[in-house]
């Protein structure tokens, strides 16, 4: 299989019938619909990671614009942070300027035309395994982003056509950043994306090198939409006494009511890894479980390089891919709310986080399943590479493992044989369809009412060496996808 993927393991305008299709379809699906109102201003659109886009994607007939995320070819085992759309079709990045290290800005540009507003260097640092620079929009528009130390920087107006003053927050308090900042930026870095929720609180995980006022570990970390800042480690969230860190790339998950949030916990490559559940106002635990292999019982890679976080679906369920203790696919792991009861896992999980798709857009389904998870479903000892909505609900016994795991609804092969490569695939319920890129060096829509590849556009010449990466889909419809360490913009 391809060797960076492992290590992944590294203006169709809204308007007229349009407009109506949209009204409508929110009206009807108030659980699966998000509000035409709500940005792309997380990693996979909300907290929950559904990757439901809120308005129809515009076909995928031109390249509109692009723009570097890396300088120079990128190293194999990169991540990439998706972009950020706001309701005024900003389109916010960070751009490494170096294809070995950390050395970012954050670049700001108008979504129509691709010209650049403003650009600030951002300070933040990361770990070895290439953490994603943590970047997320508040419902009133604060752009966030990570800074070095697990400082983050703020400002109110990132629609701003020049560069707008920031301020930086440090969850530990800033006065206690200050006094203590060079141990602070030597040994605590944020290793996650941000998650916001819908007051404006933000959510990521932190690691812990080396000596510091806050202890030994990591954990997870909440400021306030006032800036108050609260934290708790690993090792208190999940009551145990191992070391214990936040799952590299992870990004917190926020339930429906988002009264609970979800964050993985890892105490290194094959040792015991947890799902905990906390609350998201106090971070005081709820649950938690013991990630585990569905064959063999030990424990799964979850610490290697991976970009895997929580999905929840539309019920409370909560979904979780792991690489296998022994298998190259992964599974995805299956939990209700209260992580109590362990459901029918899917047969492929690791580097991804599953999209939701609402079963009544899928013809002929008789299932009892109200949504199904839209996922890549890439076979690696078989080289058959598929993607695949899944049924939560139905299970089958797999011909590789002999054991349930979820039933597969619809499945459509890579059309070249290369790997599909996104880790947070785009549903856009409005034409039925799901955004995804390939290793191939093209963007697909993938037809879910035909299972069909129905549109494609080249982005770049096929790789050898390509990472999973997110898909996103802007205010007003054009598609966003990164290949080759380039951020492209497609539509019509």
């Amino acid at each position: 299989m391809n060797m960076a993927c492992r290590a992944s393991l590294l203006a169709r305008k809204v308007e007229g019938v349009a407009l109506a299709l949209a009204v409508s379809f929110l009206a009807i699906q108030p659980v699966l619909g998000q509000s035409i109102r709500v940005p792309w201003s997380g990693f996979a659109h909300t907290p929950q990671h559904d990757g439901i886009s809120a308005v129809p994607s515009q076909p995928l007939n031109k390249i509109k614009w692009s723009a570097p995320v890396v300088k120079g070819v990128p190293v194999g085992f990169a991540h990439f942070s998706g972009p950020l759309v706001t309701r005024s079709n900003t389109v916010i990045f960070p751009m490494n300027l170096t294809n070995t290290g950390y050395d970012f800005k954050i670049e700001a540009v108008d979504g129509g035309t691709g010209k650049t507003n403003w650009e600030r260097p951002t300070d933040f640092t990361g770990l070895a395994g290439a953490p994603v620079v943590g970047l997320a929009l508040t419902p009133k528009n604060r752009l966030f982003f990570a800074g070095i130390g697990a400082t983050v920087l703020y400002c109110d107006s990132p629609d701003a056509k020049s560069r707008p003053l920031f301020t930086r927050e440090a969850f530990f308090g800033t006065a206690n950043y200050t006094a203590h900042s060079k141990l602070y930026n030597s040994n605590v870095f944020i290793c996650t994306p941000l998650t916001v929720d819908r007051y404006g609180d933000i959510f990521f995980g932190y690691r812990i090198t080396g000596p510091t006022p806050l202890g030994s570990q990591g954990g997870l970390a909440r400021i306030d939409y006032t800036g108050k800042g609260s934290w708790i480690s690993a090792s208190n969230a999940i009551t145990v006494s191992n070391s214990c860190q936040p799952g590299l790339n992870c990004a917190p998950a926020l339930s429906i009511d988002q009264k609970t949030v979800y964050m993985a916990f890892v105490s290194s490559e094959l040792e015991p890894a947890y799902l905990v559940a906390m609350d998201s106002r106090t971070l005081a635990p709820k649950a938690s479980v013991r990630l585990a292999d569905p064959v063999t019982g030990t424990s799964p890679n979850v610490a290697y390089s991976p970009t895997s976080s929580p999905t929840i679906g539309p019920d409370g369920d909560v979904y979780f891919g792991i690489l296998g203790s022994a298998d190259s696919e992964g599974w995805l792991l299956h939990f209700d709310g209260t992580l109590s009861v362990s459901k029918i896992p899917g047969g492929f999980g690791w580097d991804t986080t599953d999209a939701i798709v609402d079963a009544s857009l899928v013809p002929n389904y008789s299932g009892n399943s109200k949504y199904l998870l839209a996922t890549k479903y890439n076979m690696y000892d078989s080289k058959r590479y598929s993607m695949a909505l899944l049924d939560p609900q139905q299970g089958v016994v797999s011909s590789n493992t002999f054991i349930n795991v979820m039933a597969t609804v619809l499945s459509v092969p890579s059309p070249t044989g290369l790997e599909w490569c996104v880790n947070a695939p785009a549903v856009d319920p409005f034409t039925k369809s799901v955004l995804m890129n390939n290793e191939d060096g093209n963007l697909y829509r993938w037809d879910i009412t035909r299972n069909q590849l129905t549109e494609s556009i080249g982005l770049t010449a096929a790789q050898s060496v390509e990472a999973y990466t997110p898909t996103v889909i802007g205010v007003d419809g054009t598609v966003y996808a990164i290949n080759h360490g380039y951020l492209f913009a497609v539509g019509q």
